[in-house]
């Protein structure tokens, strides 16, 4: 399980890091491809959701447990 969700956090920064290079390259170092920032971005927020659900539906299948301080410590 904390290799899957290992995974989708190192995909996550990626594409972030995709999305910053295109912003930063812009112009310089050849002509910027249309929609690589915005596509990369989007493929950002997919995972990030794709992870958050995934999430959910490990915690009602009891994959993972909450563990923590205990309420009221």
């Amino acid at each position: 399980m904390k290799i899957v969700i290992a995974i989708a956090f190192v995909l996550i920064l990626a594409a972030l890091a995709v999305a910053g290079v295109s912003m930063l390259r812009g112009g310089r170092g050849g002509p910027a491809r249309p929609g690589t920032m915005m596509r990369a971005l989007a493929w950002r927020i997919g995972l990030s959701v794709l992870l958050f659900v995934f999430l959910l539906v490990s915690y009602k299948l009891g994959w993972i447990h909450p563990t923590g301080i205990p309420v009221g410590a």
